[in-house]
C-alpha cells in the first residue's frame, strides 16, 4: 500500500473534476480532508458530495492545518499567485489549475520560493495524460520521429455569452487574458512538450465575438528552436468543437484526436514513413500499458514523484513556458513585430501584459 497524502481542495468549481477524475481514481495515494470555498453554499453541497466534514471559507484555514499534505488550488487565475506562495511558505505540497500565474516576473518568483520551500509545485496540464499523446511522446523520445519540420496547433471551441456571466471571466484583471490564457494554453504547452521550445513568434489576437476585454480569437507562427515551424490557431466561436495536434516529424506523422476536452487519448494517427520506421515503433510499443488520462494520470504521477522525493511530472519551468508564450504573443500582437525567446527581466511585457487603463477607464 503507497503512502497516502492527504490533500484540501481550494475552489469548488474545476475542485470537483480533481476529486472526481483525480483523486478517487487513486484512493489507495490520496485522501481529501478539507474543502474550501468563499461560497458556502457550494461549498456545503461538494462537501455533502464526497462526505468530506472538514470544510472552511477562508484560505488561511487551510495553512494552519498541520495534517495536510496537499494544497489543491482550483481559484480564479488572479488569486493564485497569492495562494501558491503562501502554501510554499507553509511548507506545504501544492497543486495548481492552470494558468499557474499572471505574469514572468511572478512565475519567477514562485520558482524562486518553490526552491526554498520543503514542498513541491505541479501546475495541472492534464491533456499531457492519456494513450495518445504519452506514445507520441515515447516515439520521439526514443528518436525515432526523427528531426522535427512543422507542427500545427488548433483549438476550436464554443463559448457562448452565458460562459461571461461568471463575474471574473473576460476581464484583464481576473482572468489574465482570454483564449489563449484560459483555453488554448493546453494545446500549446503539448506542442511544445512534443516539438520543443519555440525561438520565435509573429502573432495576432482578436476580440469578435463576445463583448469581453480579452481577445476570443487567436492565430501565430512559430519558429522553433529546433527549426521547425509550427502555427496556432484558437477561437472560441467554432460551430464544431474540436482540437488538433498535427505534427510531421522526419521519420514520422503525427495526428491527434479531435477531441477537445480530451485530446491525449486515443484513437492517435501514427503514420510511419517506410515499413522500417513502422517496425521500430511496433517494437518500442509492443506490450503497452494504458495511460491513466487526464487528472488520473497527473495526480498518480505526482504522488509517485513525492513519494520518491523527485521533480514533479509537470514543473514550473513548464509552467514559464507557457506563460512565456503567453506574454511573446500579446507583445507581437500590439506591436506587429517579431517577438524573441527566451523573454527576460528587461523584456517590457515581463512584469505584466495586462492594458494600462487611463484614469478614465480608457486603455
Amino acid at each position: 500500500m503507497p503512502e497516502r497524502l492527504t490533500v484540501a481542495v481550494v475552489g469548488c468549481g474545476i475542485g470537483r473534476t480533481h476529486i472526481l477524475e483525480g483523486y478517487l481514481p487513486n484512493s489507495d495515494r490520496y485522501r481529501v480532508v478539507a474543502l474550501c470555498d468563499v461560497n458556502a453554499e457550494r461549498l456545503s453541497a461538494l462537501a455533502g458530495e464526497f462526505d468530506i466534514e472538514r470544510r472552511c471559507t477562508a484560505f488561511d484555514e487551510v495553512l494552519a492545518m498541520d495534517d495536510i499534505d496537499v494544497v489543491d488550488i482550483c481559484t480564479p487565475a488572479s488569486i493564485h499567485y497569492g495562494q501558491i506562495m503562501a502554501a510554499l511558505a507553509a511548507g506545504k505540497h501544492v497543486i495548481c489549475e492552470k494558468p499557474l500565474v499572471g505574469s514572468l516576473k511572478e512565475i519567477d518568483e514562485v520558482i524562486a520560493a518553490e526552491k526554498r520551500s520543503k514542498g513541491k509545485l505541479m501546475p495541472i496540464f492534464q491533456y499531457r495524460y492519456g494513450d495518445g499523446v504519452m506514445k507520441a511522446r515515447k516515439i520521439i523520445d526514443a528518436g525515432i520521429a526523427g528531426k522535427p519540420y512543422v507542427g500545427t496547433a488548433e483549438t476550436f471551441w464554443q463559448r457562448l455569452p452565458e460562459y461571461y456571466q461568471v463575474a471574473w471571466r473576460g476581464k484583464w484583471a481576473t482572468e489574465l487574458g482570454g483564449v489563449l490564457m484560459s483555453h488554448s494554453i493546453h494545446i500549446h504547452d503539448m506542442l511544445m512538450w512534443l516539438m520543443g521550445r519555440p525561438a520565435a513568434l509573429f502573432g495576432r489576437v482578436a476580440t469578435r465575438i463576445h463583448d469581453i476585454e480579452v481577445e476570443d480569437c487567436a492565430s501565430a507562427t512559430l519558429e522553433m528552436e529546433s527549426g521547425a515551424l509550427a502555427s496556432l490557431t484558437a477561437t472560441l466561436g467554432a460551430r464544431e468543437e474540436i482540437s488538433r495536434l498535427h505534427l510531421a516529424f522526419e521519420n514520422v506523422t503525427f495526428e491527434s484526436s479531435h477531441f477537445p476536452y480530451s485530446l491525449g487519448d486515443d484513437p492517435w494517427r501514427i503514420v510511419p514513413r517506410d515499413e522500417k520506421v513502422k517496425a521500430e515503433i511496433d517494437a518500442l510499443l509492443s506490450g503497452w500499458k494504458p495511460v491513466p488520462r487526464r487528472f488520473a494520470g497527473q495526480m498518480r504521477d505526482f504522488h509517485t514523484a513525492i513519494v520518491e522525493g523527485r521533480e514533479p511530472p509537470v514543473t514550473t519551468s513548464d509552467a514559464r513556458a507557457a506563460l512565456e508564450l503567453v506574454a511573446a504573443f500579446y507583445h507581437s500582437a500590439r506591436t506587429r513585430e517579431e517577438a524573441r525567446f527566451p523573454i527576460g527581466s528587461d523584456h517590457p511585457y515581463y512584469e505584466s501584459w495586462i492594458p494600462q487603463r487611463s484614469p478614465s477607464g480608457s486603455a
